[in-house]
Formats: C-alpha cells, sequence, structure tokens
C-alpha cells in the first residue's frame, strides 16, 4: 500500500474516532460474512459503529487522543465498536450478543482513559452504572436520610394529631374531657 494512501486511510480513521471518548476492540476473525453482517445491522439499530481496522494505521491515528491507550491492544484481526452513547450500554449490548456467538474475542474497552483489558475487562466494564445509573444512585442516597426524618416526624406528629381530632370530636358532641391520673 502506497503512503498516499496510508495518510488517506489514517486521515479517515482520526474523522471517524474524533469526539469518541469510549470503545470496545473486539476480534472477529472466524465469525462468517452472514454473523458479521447480522452484528453490523443489530447494532447500527442502536447508532452503533463497527469499524474493521488496520493495526498499524489505527494505532496512529488513535495518537494524542481519547483512544489512543487502545493502541498497544491492536494486534490481530481488530474491530472497534463505539458510539456516541454510553460505552457501559455499549459493553452491555455486546456482551450480551456475543453470547450466542462461539469466536467472538474481546480484546480491550476504554472508558475515561481507563483500559479494561480482555473478557474479563468488557464483563467487569458491563456491570459498571451508567453515568444516569449513578447519578440516580447518589440522588437516592441523599435523600434517604430526608425521607427518614420525615417518616420519623410524621409518625408522632400523626399520633398527636389524631388524639387531637378526638377531642375534637368528643367537644363537639357535648362531651366533657377528663384527664387520667397516671
Amino acid at each position: 500500500m502506497s503512503k498516499p494512501v496510508k495518510n488517506m486511510i489514517v486521515k479517515e480513521y482520526r474523522k471517524r474516532f474524533s469526539g469518541v471518548e469510549g470503545a470496545v476492540l473486539v476480534e472477529i476473525r472466524g465469525l462468517d460474512a452472514p454473523a458479521t453482517n447480522k452484528m453490523r445491522n443489530d447494532f447500527a439499530r442502536k447508532n452503533v459503529k463497527v469499524a474493521v481496522v488496520k493495526n498499524a494505521l489505527a494505532r496512529e491515528a488513535l495518537k494524542g487522543g481519547a483512544l489512543e491507550p487502545l493502541g498497544g491492544h491492536l494486534s490481530g484481526p481488530s474491530a472497534l465498536v463505539y458510539s456516541q452513547d454510553s460505552v457501559i450500554d455499549l459493553a452491555r449490548d455486546l456482551v450480551k450478543w456475543a453470547k450466542g456467538v462461539e469466536k467472538f474475542v474481546f480484546k480491550a474497552a476504554i472508558l475515561e482513559g481507563v483500559v479494561y483489558e480482555g473478557p474479563a475487562g468488557v464483563h467487569k466494564l458491563s456491570k459498571m452504572p451508567t453515568r444516569a445509573e449513578a447519578q440516580a444512585n447518589v440522588v437516592t442516597l441523599v435523600l434517604s436520610p430526608a425521607r427518614n426524618l420525615m417518616g420519623a416526624v410524621k409518625g408522632p406528629g400523626g399520633r398527636v394529631m389524631g388524639i387531637v381530632k378526638e377531642i375534637q370530636t368528643r367537644l363537639e358532641k357535648g362531651e366533657t374531657i377528663t384527664a387520667k391520673a397516671g
């Protein structure tokens, strides 16, 4: 391959991966064409792209970008699976999809500069909460003491209010209220 062609491919990779913060690197060797097409179509509906890359050219294109740490895992047949959405959701979808495919290999994944290596790393990433899930957990944790406090205040207050209501009802009926000596 000539130098100008290589430069064009590197330029295209840079353009394609610009703005991508997280991705999963996989090996799809051994998948037949129908299985590969099915994977691409299934993920295309979710706005996920699958790019089979030339390793040396991809390493060059990733330099200086968020995906640069994946360069060390580019060997053999490689495909970069990426999306503008959450890489955690992407990893979850890939793990679920790969259960039915024997020859699908996870090489690595990257999220916010942290590389998750091999199948174990990608599975670990897929079990992490997404940003929205983590924010919801924090909000729940912050609000739970306030809920507990309201419950504690409301409980005795409800009993006092019930007693006041009973006194009001009896007084409206003309009954006398006497205090019991205790």
